[in-house]
Protein backbone atom coordinates (compact mmCIF):
# COMPACT_ATOMS: atom_id res chain seq x y z
CA UNK A 1 0.00 0.00 0.00
CA UNK A 2 1.51 3.61 -1.51
CA UNK A 3 0.98 6.47 0.65
CA UNK A 4 -0.41 9.74 -1.14
CA UNK A 5 2.12 12.52 -1.80
CA UNK A 6 2.18 14.90 0.80
CA UNK A 7 1.61 18.52 -0.95
CA UNK A 8 4.01 21.19 -1.00
CA UNK A 9 4.20 24.55 0.14
CA UNK A 10 4.23 26.90 -2.09
CA UNK A 11 7.57 28.22 -1.37
CA UNK A 12 8.46 24.37 -1.54
CA UNK A 13 7.93 23.73 -5.39
CA UNK A 14 10.67 23.75 -7.58
CA UNK A 15 10.90 26.66 -9.79
CA UNK A 16 11.57 25.99 -13.81
CA UNK A 17 14.68 25.53 -15.10
CA UNK A 18 15.80 28.83 -16.84
CA UNK A 19 16.33 28.09 -20.18
CA UNK A 20 19.27 29.24 -21.48
CA UNK A 21 19.67 31.87 -24.77
CA UNK A 22 22.95 30.92 -26.72
CA UNK A 23 25.28 34.23 -26.01
CA UNK A 24 25.31 36.48 -28.93
CA UNK A 25 28.27 38.45 -29.98
CA UNK A 26 27.37 42.45 -29.63
CA UNK A 27 26.18 43.95 -32.95
CA UNK A 28 28.45 45.91 -34.86
CA UNK A 29 27.80 48.36 -37.80
CA UNK A 30 25.19 47.60 -40.03
CA UNK A 31 26.29 46.86 -43.67
CA UNK A 32 23.60 46.93 -46.33
CA UNK A 33 23.91 44.45 -49.39
CA UNK A 34 22.51 47.07 -51.80
CA UNK A 35 25.80 48.74 -52.98
CA UNK A 36 25.72 52.57 -51.48
CA UNK A 37 26.90 55.41 -54.24
CA UNK A 38 26.68 58.89 -54.12
CA UNK A 39 23.73 60.30 -56.74
CA UNK A 40 24.93 61.83 -60.05
CA UNK A 41 22.79 64.28 -62.36
CA UNK A 42 22.34 60.93 -64.18
CA UNK A 43 20.03 59.74 -61.50
CA UNK A 44 18.17 63.40 -61.36
CA UNK A 45 17.72 63.29 -65.08
CA UNK A 46 16.28 59.35 -64.80
CA UNK A 47 13.79 60.63 -61.97
CA UNK A 48 12.50 63.68 -63.73
CA UNK A 49 11.86 61.58 -67.07
CA UNK A 50 10.12 59.15 -65.31
CA UNK A 51 7.81 61.74 -63.61
CA UNK A 52 7.58 64.07 -67.21
CA UNK A 53 6.19 60.96 -69.22
CA UNK A 54 4.01 59.63 -66.36
CA UNK A 55 1.69 62.25 -65.79
CA UNK A 56 -1.52 62.97 -67.89
CA UNK A 57 -0.39 66.66 -68.69
CA UNK A 58 2.33 66.01 -70.82
CA UNK A 59 0.70 63.57 -72.96
CA UNK A 60 -2.19 66.37 -73.77
CA UNK A 61 -0.10 69.07 -73.88
CA UNK A 62 2.10 67.59 -76.69
CA UNK A 63 -0.36 66.11 -78.37
CA UNK A 64 -2.13 69.52 -78.59
CA UNK A 65 0.41 70.51 -79.87
CA UNK A 66 1.23 68.27 -82.43
CA UNK A 67 -2.60 68.08 -83.63
CA UNK A 68 -2.12 71.79 -84.09
CA UNK A 69 1.15 71.62 -85.95
CA UNK A 70 -0.17 69.01 -88.41
CA UNK A 71 -3.95 70.41 -88.85
CA UNK A 72 -3.08 74.15 -89.82
CA UNK A 73 -0.31 72.46 -91.33
CA UNK A 74 -2.61 70.61 -93.44
CA UNK A 75 -5.39 73.46 -94.07
CA UNK A 76 -2.94 75.81 -95.33
CA UNK A 77 -1.34 73.61 -97.86
CA UNK A 78 -5.27 72.51 -98.73
CA UNK A 79 -6.27 76.13 -98.88
CA UNK A 80 -3.00 77.16 -101.32
CA UNK A 81 -3.78 74.54 -103.29
CA UNK A 82 -7.78 75.01 -103.73
CA UNK A 83 -7.28 78.25 -104.76
CA UNK A 84 -4.42 77.34 -106.86
CA UNK A 85 -2.60 80.66 -105.97
CA UNK A 86 1.10 81.25 -106.52
CA UNK A 87 3.01 82.02 -103.47
CA UNK A 88 6.01 84.18 -105.55
CA UNK A 89 8.98 84.72 -103.52
CA UNK A 90 6.75 83.79 -100.54
CA UNK A 91 9.07 80.37 -98.94
CA UNK A 92 7.00 77.32 -98.73
CA UNK A 93 7.87 76.77 -95.70
CA UNK A 94 6.40 79.40 -93.68
CA UNK A 95 3.05 77.88 -94.16
CA UNK A 96 4.26 75.90 -90.67
CA UNK A 97 4.10 79.27 -89.02
CA UNK A 98 1.11 79.81 -87.55
CA UNK A 99 0.57 76.14 -86.41
CA UNK A 100 4.02 76.21 -84.85
CA UNK A 101 3.07 79.93 -83.18
CA UNK A 102 -0.53 78.44 -81.68
CA UNK A 103 1.56 74.95 -80.48
CA UNK A 104 4.16 77.14 -79.02
CA UNK A 105 1.75 78.16 -76.18
CA UNK A 106 1.33 74.51 -75.59
CA UNK A 107 4.73 73.80 -75.38
CA UNK A 108 5.21 77.29 -72.73
CA UNK A 109 1.70 75.19 -70.57
CA UNK A 110 4.43 72.36 -70.15
CA UNK A 111 7.46 74.19 -69.25
CA UNK A 112 5.77 76.08 -66.48
CA UNK A 113 3.81 73.08 -65.06
CA UNK A 114 7.16 71.13 -65.34
CA UNK A 115 7.85 72.83 -62.09
CA UNK A 116 5.24 74.55 -61.11
CA UNK A 117 2.88 72.20 -60.69
CA UNK A 118 5.13 70.02 -57.87
CA UNK A 119 4.87 73.75 -55.79
CA UNK A 120 1.21 73.45 -56.23
CA UNK A 121 0.97 69.77 -55.22
CA UNK A 122 3.73 69.79 -52.39
CA UNK A 123 5.82 67.47 -54.12
CA UNK A 124 8.80 69.84 -54.24
CA UNK A 125 9.42 68.93 -50.78
CA UNK A 126 9.80 65.11 -51.54
CA UNK A 127 11.70 66.08 -54.91
CA UNK A 128 14.54 68.20 -52.77
CA UNK A 129 14.34 65.54 -49.95
CA UNK A 130 15.18 63.07 -52.06
CA UNK A 131 17.90 65.29 -54.22
CA UNK A 132 19.04 68.33 -52.10
CA UNK A 133 21.14 69.56 -54.61
CA UNK A 134 18.66 72.17 -56.14
CA UNK A 135 21.07 73.53 -59.07
CA UNK A 136 20.95 69.25 -59.91
CA UNK A 137 16.83 69.21 -59.80
CA UNK A 138 16.47 72.29 -61.79
CA UNK A 139 19.11 71.25 -64.33
CA UNK A 140 17.70 68.01 -64.62
CA UNK A 141 14.13 69.23 -65.20
CA UNK A 142 15.72 71.66 -67.81
CA UNK A 143 17.37 68.82 -69.68
CA UNK A 144 14.45 66.55 -70.03
CA UNK A 145 12.13 69.32 -70.92
CA UNK A 146 14.40 70.53 -73.52
CA UNK A 147 15.07 67.17 -74.94
CA UNK A 148 11.51 66.17 -75.26
CA UNK A 149 10.14 69.40 -76.59
CA UNK A 150 13.17 69.77 -79.19
CA UNK A 151 12.67 66.51 -80.49
CA UNK A 152 8.87 65.84 -80.75
CA UNK A 153 8.79 69.77 -82.06
CA UNK A 154 11.34 69.17 -85.03
CA UNK A 155 9.99 65.67 -86.31
CA UNK A 156 6.57 67.34 -86.66
CA UNK A 157 7.60 70.54 -88.29
CA UNK A 158 9.79 68.36 -90.53
CA UNK A 159 6.91 66.21 -91.40
CA UNK A 160 4.66 69.14 -92.54
CA UNK A 161 7.52 70.86 -94.51
CA UNK A 162 7.68 67.83 -96.27
CA UNK A 163 3.94 67.59 -96.51
CA UNK A 164 3.88 71.67 -98.13
CA UNK A 165 6.83 70.71 -100.66
CA UNK A 166 5.05 67.81 -101.92
CA UNK A 167 1.53 69.47 -102.29
CA UNK A 168 2.29 73.02 -103.36
CA UNK A 169 4.43 73.96 -106.78
CA UNK A 170 6.99 76.40 -105.57
CA UNK A 171 10.64 77.15 -105.50
CA UNK A 172 12.40 74.42 -104.17
CA UNK A 173 13.83 75.22 -100.68
CA UNK A 174 17.68 75.74 -99.82
CA UNK A 175 19.11 73.28 -96.76
CA UNK A 176 19.29 76.76 -94.95
CA UNK A 177 15.67 77.00 -95.48
CA UNK A 178 14.99 73.75 -94.16
CA UNK A 179 17.13 73.47 -91.89
CA UNK A 180 15.99 76.94 -89.85
CA UNK A 181 12.17 75.75 -90.71
CA UNK A 182 12.72 72.36 -88.95
CA UNK A 183 15.81 71.89 -86.67
CA UNK A 184 16.08 76.23 -85.88
CA UNK A 185 12.21 76.19 -85.25
CA UNK A 186 12.90 73.20 -82.95
CA UNK A 187 14.94 74.72 -80.88
CA UNK A 188 13.57 78.70 -80.41
CA UNK A 189 10.69 76.28 -79.69
CA UNK A 190 12.44 73.92 -76.81
CA UNK A 191 14.27 77.38 -75.78
CA UNK A 192 10.90 79.10 -75.20
CA UNK A 193 9.92 76.42 -73.16
CA UNK A 194 12.89 76.61 -71.22
CA UNK A 195 12.31 80.30 -70.58
CA UNK A 196 8.81 79.33 -69.38
CA UNK A 197 10.06 77.00 -67.10
CA UNK A 198 12.46 79.31 -65.24
CA UNK A 199 9.24 81.50 -65.20
CA UNK A 200 7.70 78.43 -63.47
CA UNK A 201 10.27 78.59 -61.09
CA UNK A 202 10.49 82.14 -60.19
CA UNK A 203 6.56 82.69 -59.65
CA UNK A 204 5.66 79.09 -58.53
CA UNK A 205 2.08 79.00 -59.38
CA UNK A 206 0.56 77.38 -62.76
CA UNK A 207 -1.80 80.01 -63.86
CA UNK A 208 0.25 83.08 -62.78
CA UNK A 209 3.16 82.10 -64.38
CA UNK A 210 1.57 81.26 -67.85
CA UNK A 211 -0.50 84.18 -67.76
CA UNK A 212 2.93 86.25 -67.68
CA UNK A 213 4.55 83.82 -71.03
CA UNK A 214 1.58 84.43 -72.97
CA UNK A 215 1.43 88.13 -72.11
CA UNK A 216 5.11 87.57 -73.52
CA UNK A 217 4.51 86.35 -76.46
CA UNK A 218 1.55 88.11 -77.61
CA UNK A 219 1.34 91.53 -75.65
CA UNK A 220 4.13 93.33 -77.38
CA UNK A 221 2.76 92.88 -80.35
CA UNK A 222 -0.61 93.72 -79.76
CA UNK A 223 0.68 96.74 -78.24
CA UNK A 224 2.40 97.62 -81.30
CA UNK A 225 -0.73 97.46 -83.50
CA UNK A 226 -2.28 100.32 -81.58
CA UNK A 227 0.51 102.80 -81.62
CA UNK A 228 -1.00 105.15 -83.63
CA UNK A 229 1.05 108.42 -81.83
CA UNK A 230 4.15 109.88 -83.81
CA UNK A 231 6.28 110.31 -80.45
CA UNK A 232 5.95 106.23 -80.06
CA UNK A 233 7.13 105.30 -84.02
CA UNK A 234 10.73 104.48 -82.25
CA UNK A 235 8.65 102.35 -79.43
CA UNK A 236 6.19 100.73 -81.97
CA UNK A 237 8.80 99.52 -84.40
CA UNK A 238 11.32 98.37 -81.66
CA UNK A 239 7.85 95.89 -80.38
CA UNK A 240 7.16 94.81 -84.08
CA UNK A 241 10.77 93.87 -84.56
CA UNK A 242 11.81 91.63 -81.59
CA UNK A 243 8.31 90.20 -80.83
CA UNK A 244 8.06 86.51 -80.63
CA UNK A 245 5.93 86.08 -83.35
CA UNK A 246 8.36 88.39 -85.84
CA UNK A 247 11.53 86.07 -84.22
CA UNK A 248 9.92 82.82 -85.12
CA UNK A 249 8.56 84.31 -88.70
CA UNK A 250 12.41 85.41 -88.90
CA UNK A 251 13.06 81.39 -89.14
CA UNK A 252 11.31 80.84 -92.27
CA UNK A 253 12.92 83.81 -93.68
CA UNK A 254 9.95 86.10 -93.24
CA UNK A 255 9.33 88.90 -91.05
CA UNK A 256 6.51 90.67 -89.44
CA UNK A 257 8.88 94.05 -89.10
CA UNK A 258 10.40 95.53 -92.49
CA UNK A 259 13.69 95.18 -90.32
CA UNK A 260 14.67 93.42 -86.73
CA UNK A 261 16.30 90.12 -86.69
CA UNK A 262 16.92 87.43 -89.73
CA UNK A 263 18.25 84.25 -89.91
CA UNK A 264 19.19 82.53 -86.89
CA UNK A 265 19.50 85.94 -85.21
CA UNK A 266 16.20 85.46 -83.46
CA UNK A 267 17.29 82.08 -82.00
CA UNK A 268 20.38 84.16 -80.15
CA UNK A 269 18.24 86.29 -78.83
CA UNK A 270 15.99 84.02 -76.98
CA UNK A 271 18.53 81.73 -75.77
CA UNK A 272 20.32 84.95 -73.92
CA UNK A 273 16.99 86.21 -72.41
CA UNK A 274 16.42 82.39 -71.31
CA UNK A 275 19.90 82.04 -69.81
CA UNK A 276 19.20 84.91 -67.59
CA UNK A 277 16.17 83.86 -66.61
CA UNK A 278 17.66 80.52 -66.25
CA UNK A 279 20.13 81.86 -63.41
CA UNK A 280 17.40 84.06 -61.50
CA UNK A 281 15.52 80.94 -61.24
CA UNK A 282 19.00 78.96 -59.70
CA UNK A 283 19.43 81.45 -57.35
CA UNK A 284 15.88 82.28 -56.33
CA UNK A 285 15.84 78.26 -55.64
CA UNK A 286 18.72 77.97 -53.74
CA UNK A 287 17.54 80.85 -51.60
CA UNK A 288 13.89 80.57 -51.00
CA UNK A 289 12.05 77.80 -48.77
CA UNK A 290 10.11 75.18 -50.10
Amino acid sequence: MTTPPTPQAPSQRQAPAPQHSPQTAPAGPYTSPIPVRRATLGDAIASEWTKIRSVRSTMWTLGVMIVLLLGIGLLATLAVNTVDSDLGSTPVLSLGFFGVLLGSICVITLGVMTIASEYGTGMIRTTLTACPSRARVLGAKAIVFFLLTFVITTVTTALVAVMQTAFIESAAPSGGDWLRATVGVGLYTATLGLLALAVGALIRHSAGAITIMIGVVLLPLVLAMFMFAESLSDLRLALFQYSIPSQLSALYSTSVADSGPSGWDSLWIMLGVTAVAMICAFVTLDRRDV
